[in-house]
């Protein structure tokens, strides 16, 4: 689309592709959110939507990236692509940022399918945006939180260089958890061989990322 370029925006690594969702992409998607995400007995993120039904799933995973796409600005954005892996969507990884041609930090979080874990896609997908906000947008730093009891994110993380940056107390399902806050820094960020971005140069206005930001 001309006069939204982000639908072209792609990173491709040796085994995925991360892309913006097409309608059946994003259908897709929903289909691995109601397969299941995580251990029912467990809950990775503050927002407990994985506690619903299949369908309910389902339909908050498509209502969610309507939701980031209308409220999208230069100042204020989340990218969430979906990741592909042997011709199958997998799961999800964002990339967000707000007033990143200030601060030029940016932000991720995903979620991969059940019984996509365990093949290190996870791992994978994260370092494809690291390269992306990187080598391509020129980000000086980039945050991650974990609960204290998902030991498989807050690994992602460290594997990834990523060091301890405080603690963060929040609430989930009612009660009070702790959350690891990570960052990885530029000078601890080494450029990954054969990721490739394509379609990035028309998106830097959109991403408040200009050249000469």
């Amino acid at each position: 689309m001309r006069h939204w370029p982000l639908f072209s925006l792609s990173v491709t690594t040796a085994r995925l592709e991360l892309r913006m969702p097409s309608l059946a992409d994003l259908d897709e998607l929903a289909e691995r959110a109601a397969e299941g995400v995580h251990d029912p007995a467990e809950m990775p993120f503050s927002l407990p939507w994985t506690d619903g039904s299949p369908e309910e799933r389902a339909r908050a995973t498509v209502r969610y990236h309507f939701g980031r796409w209308a409220a999208w600005t230069p100042e204020s954005w989340t990218c969430p692509f979906v990741t592909v892996f042997e011709g199958q969507i997998v799961g999800t990884q964002e990339l967000e940022a707000t007033d990143f041609a200030v601060t030029r930090e940016v932000r991720t979080g995903s979620w991969l399918g059940l019984r996509f874990q365990g093949r290190g896609i996870g791992t994978e997908m994260r370092r494809a945006v690291l390269h992306l906000a990187f080598d391509g947008l020129g980000a000086e730093s980039a945050v991650s939180e974990a609960y204290l009891d998902n030991p498989r994110s807050l690994g992602v993380s460290r594997r990834l260089g990523y060091r301890d940056d405080g603690l963060l107390r929040t609430g989930r399902r009612g009660r009070m958890a702790v959350q690891q806050r990570l960052r990885l820094d530029r000078e601890h960020w080494s450029t990954p061989p054969g990721h490739r971005v394509d379609g990035l140069e028309p998106c830097l206005p959109l991403l408040g990322a200009l050249r000469d930001a």
